[in-house]
């Protein structure tokens, strides 16, 4: 008798990033090799419980997210990498309340299949309450955590996952959330993922600016700078909600101060976009304190 599993396959293959497997595989790899010959091999001695990446198309930020990838790679090759991989994204084209979790049992990419803890996503969403739901729809056509899942087979090979979009831009869920995966990620190394792009501009100078000091709240766990900072108009992160959570997160992993890894825009990449429409990426880690007080 067979058993049936629920199967999500990624979409944006051949959009923003390779549909040929073999293709994919040596993009990302290549990402994160070029980051290691850059940064060497980071000084790793205790568990990684957050990261922030790009999420863009990736020959505009995959060398960015490769120095995150990077790090979380020689975080398992050291014994200190995660056991479940939490990727928080959001919605670019809808609106929605509360935390969709991606329903399924295996996400399959061009790359072959990769395992979702369904026991691990239970026990979040019984520990977050009303605002979190399964579901599949949601998640169709959206980049923002899809696009960090090659890079997830690439540097942590066989760790199981779960996927979840942020409906909203509120600050009190996002600390819910938080909460929750913490509760949840008792006795497990967890690391919670945030995808977001910085500041959209066509002045370049001024997205420089603004990443500038988004990186610089991020490095210092200043969640209320961050939330005063982003506004519709003036969106900081592509992704406010995803950020938020991760750094409540490493704030209750132990996490005093994040490492910042690599920046860059899609004006640096092609000084054509300057003027236009130009996108700042940055990476960033979060290691947990296992030193008793």
């Amino acid at each position: 008798m067979s058993i049936s599993h629920k199967v999500y396959r990624t979409q944006g293959d051949g959009r923003w990033f390779p549909a040929r497997g073999a293709a994919l595989r040596a993009m990302v790899s290549g990402y994160i090799d070029q980051a290691g010959q850059a940064d060497g091999v980071p000084a790793v001695g205790r568990s990684m419980c957050a990261a922030v990446a790009p999420h863009a198309g990736y020959i505009y930020s995959g060398a960015v997210a490769g120095h995150t990838y990077r790090f979380l790679q020689a975080s398992s090759q050291g014994g200190c990498g995660p056991d479940l991989v939490v990727v928080l994204g959001f919605p670019h084209r809808v609106s929605f309340r509360g935390v969709a979790w991606l329903d399924a049992d295996v996400i399959r990419t061009p790359m072959g299949d990769m395992r979702v803890d369904r026991e691990g996503m239970r026990r979040m969403l019984q520990a977050g309450g009303a605002d979190m739901f399964l579901d599949q729809s949601y998640h169709a056509q959206e980049h923002s955590a899809e696009n960090q899942l090659p890079f997830i087979q690439v540097a942590l090979p066989g760790v199981p996952l779960v996927v979840a979009l942020i409906g909203g831009h509120d600050h009190d869920a996002a600390v819910r959330l938080a909460s929750a995966l913490h509760a949840a990620g008792q006795g497990r190394r967890i690391c919670v993922i945030a995808s977001t792009d910085l500041l959209h501009d066509p002045d370049y100078d001024r997205v420089v600016a603004s990443d500038q000091s988004t990186l610089a709240m991020m490095e210092n766990l200043d969640s209320d700078g961050l939330n005063k900072a982003w506004s519709y108009t003036s969106q900081v992160c592509c992704g406010i909600s995803p950020v938020l959570a991760a750094l409540e997160v490493a704030r209750r992993g132990g996490c005093r101060r994040g490492k910042r890894l690599a920046y860059c825009n899609s004006g640096d990449i092609d000084p054509a976009w300057r003027g236009q429409w130009v996108v700042g990426y940055g990476a960033m880690v979060f290691e947990g304190n296992n030193e008793k007080e």
